[in-house]
This record gives C-alpha cells, structure tokens and sequence, in this order.
C-alpha cells in the first residue's frame, strides 16, 4: 500500500479538521463498501498464483511427479496435491 500526502489531494480546511484529531500520524481511510478489493487483486499476486498453478497441473498429468514440481516451485507436496485436486475440479 502506497501514501499519498493529503495536502495533495484534500482541501486546506479537511487537513486542519484532522490535525485535531490524529495530528502527524499515519491515518488509513477504508474503501467506501462495494469498492474492495480482494486479496492480490491490486498487485496481480493473484493471478500470478492462478498461473501458477495451472502450470503445475498441465506439468502434472503430462507426467512430471509431484516430488519433482515439490522441488521445482519450493512447495510441499501437500501444497502440490492440493493445488492439483484443485485444478482437476476446476478442469471438470
């Protein structure tokens, strides 16, 4: 998350309404309701991850062993079967 600085984006009077109640500090302001966003949504970490993941299962039923794509993306291979039981729902 990055910091805008409110002399940039709100009028003098808002500022010194807020400086009498958190004067120097860091205030975060919500998203206004249907505004969210979700988790990795804003970065794309999300749907590098969906990426991912269909790369490890098309790895997967092409033949390369779940220790293998263990070591190969460092994850457990709990993770590994998890993502494919995932995948292979998603595929049917």
């Amino acid at each position: 998350m990055g910091y805008i600085k409110a002399q940039n984006v709100l009028p003098k009077e808002i500022i010194e309404l807020l400086q009498e109640y958190v004067d120097g500090e860091y205030l975060y302001i919500p998203r206004k309701n249907g505004n969210e966003k979700s988790w990795g949504e804003k970065n794309g970490t999300r749907d590098n991850i969906k990426k991912r993941d269909l790369e490890i299962f098309h790895k997967y039923i092409s033949g390369v062993t779940v220790m293998d794509l263990a070591e190969e993306y460092y994850l457990s291979e709990k993770s590994i079967r998890r993502i494919i039981s995932k995948e292979k729902s998603l595929s049917s």
